[in-house]
């Protein structure tokens, strides 16, 4: 299994080009379900996850060719199961169910699995596809929907769900009728998924607000679309140059989709400035202590909450940290802890007092971000550390290890 051996103590200096968003990606993908014909999609990550939903789409039917761009034709649907096998390891396999259902009128699809930080339940999702019309059981592990036509419907989420307004979304571009989605989550990811379902030929509108409708049509034609520049890369980036007392330009990405954390950075002292295509992000003296709490967005983002608080590990006071989203997403703690951070959980509550040095340690990653706030906290620690199972951070990051490597870390990649 692969290690990231990290030297810390240098400052973080040049350009870094962030990818394109895997949580943009992943939707856009299952989305080629809803149509006949090629569909072509650039900015595509090179990544686990992407690499997942590829293999999950072939065994559909799907035909794919391409990497960073991406030719897809579903013709025609061989298989409407999504196995368990595939499923296990990425929680966002769930988004075929949508499009399954709109499309083949049927969809047989594994509970996901994925980083294990909190319940994140499907509930939403199956109670929309009922309201809609469709018959949904859970048998031995699997989801199993169907309906020989959905039909539009008054949806409301008791929270607002990332996976859950896409999902519906899909389902509903076939539904027959008019499908309006209340409490839908905001994120720019989701106006991406929409901007390209309306090239397909979808109605849609109210994307990025908390109310989306959805007028169903009767067919789909395929597209050519661009995935998003990846917020929580160039976020992690952002908060490395700060870490690190260093200056980075964040080349591709969009200063828009960044402003809560943009605020929050220069409220640590951090200086931001727009550049073209991007933005120029540098240290400034002493680190500012700030508090954080995670909300769906435009709140602050949870997928930054474990980088934020390596961040704060070494703030000139003390930091509160809430985590609002997800339950079990302080696991990253511990392993902070070994490398000499002072931080006391309460509830829901990460109490963080700077310090002023970490030390390098041994390291395990425990999911995606939580691996991200090791390399991070790596970055700046005396001496060595050495983070083990780093698939997590394969899942979304791509090659992390070289983008700090060509910024002036020490940092590599031991098979």
């Amino acid at each position: 299994m692969d290690k990231i051996v990290i030297n810390g103590g240098k400052p973080l200096h040049g350009n870094v080009q962030i990818s394109g968003a895997k949580n943009a990606a992943l939707p856009v993908l299952a989305s080629a379900l809803l149509t006949t014909g090629t569909n072509t999609f650039h900015n595509i990550p090179d990544l686990m996850d992407i690499k997942t939903i590829k293999k999950l789409l072939c065994s559909m039917g799907a035909q794919i060719e391409g990497e960073e761009t991406v030719k897809i034709n579903v013709d025609k649907i061989i298989s409407h199961t999504a196995s368990y096998d595939l499923v296990k390891t990425m929680r966002a396999s769930i988004l075929v169910l949508g499009p399954l259902v709109a499309r083949a009128g049927v969809a047989r699809v594994s509970l996901p699995g994925g980083c294990a930080i909190g319940a994140r339940p499907v509930n939403l999702h199956l109670k929309a596809l009922e309201d809609m019309g469709a018959h949904v059981e859970l048998k031995s592990g699997y989801v199993e929907a169907k309906a020989k036509k959905l039909k539009g419907a008054e949806i409301y989420f008791d929270l607002p769900t990332v996976t859950g307004t896409e999902n519906i979304m899909m389902a509903a571009t076939l539904a027959q009728g008019t499908t309006v989605l209340n409490n839908a989550a905001r994120e720019p990811e989701i106006v991406n998924l929409a901007d390209v379902l309306k090239s397909m030929g979808a109605k849609i509108s109210g994307a990025g607000t908390d109310v989306i409708t959805i007028k169903g049509v009767t067919s789909m034609k395929p597209t050519e679309a661009f995935i998003i520049p990846d917020r929580i890369e160039a976020g992690t980036f952002m908060i490395a140059a700060g870490m690190t007392h260093g200056e980075i330009n964040i080349v591709g990405c969009n200063p828009h989709h960044l402003e809560t954390l943009i605020n929050k950075l220069r409220d640590t002292g951090m200086k931001i400035s727009p550049i073209k295509n991007g933005l120029k992000v540098s240290a400034g003296g002493k680190i500012n202590s700030v508090d954080v709490k995670t909300l769906p967005y435009p709140g602050f983002p949870t997928d930054l909450q474990a980088q934020m608080m390596a961040y704060m590990s070494i703030g000139g006071g003390l930091s509160v940290i809430s985590e609002t989203v997800f339950e079990n997403r302080f696991m990253h703690v511990s392993e902070l802890l070994r490398m000499g951070a002072d931080i006391v959980i309460q509830g829901g509550n990460a109490i963080v007092r700077g310090v002023s040095t970490l030390r390098g340690a041994q390291t395990m990653a425990t999911d995606l971000r939580a691996s991200a706030s090791l390399v991070l906290a790596a970055l700046v620690a005396e001496g060595t550390t050495e983070i083990s199972r780093v698939y997590h951070i394969d899942r979304g990051y791509q090659t992390i290890e070289k983008k700090f490597s060509a910024l002036g870390a020490d940092i590599k990649r031991i098979k």
